[in-house]
């Protein structure tokens, strides 16, 4: 099973990611390499507790879109 996972970089240093599918699943690492892993320990984990209590959401349950806004919205 797949999931998308967002990966940012965060103010203090290293990098967090969240999994918009799982909602409060998050991890972070120094390096995106350790985030990645780390927050595959999370998903797992996630996962394990919510078996016990209710289903397991998938990509299906969320949209991840973009959209463009104009530069002059930015400033």
């Amino acid at each position: 099973m797949e999931y998308t996972v967002l990966v940012f970089r965060a103010e203090e240093g290293g990098y967090w990611a969240e999994v918009p599918a799982l909602p409060g699943c998050y991890s972070q690492g120094e390096t995106i390499e350790e985030t990645i892993k780390n927050v595959k320990e999370a998903v797992e984990a996630h996962i394990s507790a919510l078996k016990v209590e209710e289903r397991v959401p998938t990509e299906e349950d969320f949209v991840i879109a973009r959209v463009n806004v104009l530069k002059s919205a930015v400033v």
